[in-house]
């Protein structure tokens, strides 16, 4: 059975745990694997699916941690490559009293995976490829293998998977460069996770049902539109359906949206381009259904990948 693919940044969470301090004057940080890419490919190994990242680290303690992880998970770190000049990225992030996150993106690494490095990937061993990092956006060579990933993946039948993950705080002065560049990815795949609030700025509506409206009429891909505890909003060949999630106690939401694309993409794994697309509303309904189940309970643990090890396929029974 062909494997499913993910590509984008592998990078350490760095959080200030003294709460209402900015970065400057925080003293204690939690180091947490991270990354979104990094985030569903964990989370679709612990569903028990056959998974590889593409990413890049440094060639250091935190970029060998990182391949530690993935590699606990059962994630092929094949594609996890390791850069000599570069360290591996960092964000750090502190939590304001106003609810404000003071955040500085230390980028290394994860930047740096280049066009040659990816095209030396075979896609014949894969059904799926999913692409979900907002830096891959960013100026440097993974925007550019990014992209050629994007076509390669188009002229082979590939399922293309899309996350934007917009992030504020890395575009918060060119943010229409995001909305360009995810574009070019909502118009070639065949499936795309948003938020509400990105549906919202990705359309330039004012409403999420407006943005619903657009979607459908200017694309061609089954859709989900994250709504937190309200559920997901499906789309699906001109029609619209809230599929509910099951109730928890939340505990930290971090990782919620990638779980919810992990178990997406786990229960497609296997299934040609060709077989996927005659899924109908119902066949989708269940899927997404299944990925509410996998990103709430992720919302019982604290952490993603701590999360992450709780997850099995049992959760879809």
């Amino acid at each position: 059975m062909k494997k499913i693919l993910c590509i984008g940044e592998a990078l350490i969470d760095m959080i200030c745990t003294d709460k209402g301090k900015p970065l400057s004057e925080g003293e204690n940080f939690l180091k947490k694997p991270g990354g979104a890419p990094t985030n569903v490919a964990a989370a679709i190994a612990a569903l028990g699916g056959d998974v590889e990242l593409a990413a890049k680290v440094g060639s250091d303690p935190f970029g060998q941690h990182l391949v530690d992880v993935m590699d606990s998970f059962g994630v092929s770190t094949k594609w996890m490559l390791k850069d000599e000049n570069y360290f591996t990225t960092f964000a750090f992030v502190s939590l304001m009293e106003n609810g404000e996150r003071d955040f500085y993106f230390n980028r290394g690494a994860d930047g740096q995976l280049n066009r040659d490095e990816v095209d030396a990937i075979g896609l014949e061993e894969f059904s799926i490829v999913h692409f979900g990092s907002a830096t891959a956006f960013l100026p440097g060579p993974l925007q550019v293998a990014y992209q050629s990933l994007l076509q390669k993946s188009l002229l082979q039948n590939i399922f293309i998977s899309f996350d934007p993950n917009y992030r504020s705080l890395l575009f918060q002065h060119d943010k229409q460069s995001f909305i360009d560049q995810s574009w070019n990815f909502l118009d070639a795949c065949h499936f795309f996770k948003v938020s509400d609030e990105e549906a919202v700025m990705l359309t330039g509506r004012a409403t999420v049902t407006d943005a619903v409206n657009d979607f459908l009429l200017r694309t061609k891909s089954v859709f989900a539109i994250t709504l937190g505890k309200d559920g997901t909003l499906l789309g699906i060949n001109g029609k619209t359906k809230i599929v509910p999630t099951i109730k928890i106690k939340p505990v930290d939401t971090t990782g919620a949206g990638d779980a919810f694309v992990g178990a997406i993409l786990y229960q497609l794994e296997g299934k040609s381009l060709a077989e996927i697309k005659t899924m109908t509303l119902p066949d989708w309904e269940k899927i997404v259904l299944n990925g509410n189940k996998a990103g709430a309970r992720t919302c019982e643990y604290m952490g993603a990948m701590e999360a992450f090890k709780h997850l099995s396929n049992d959760i879809f029974k």
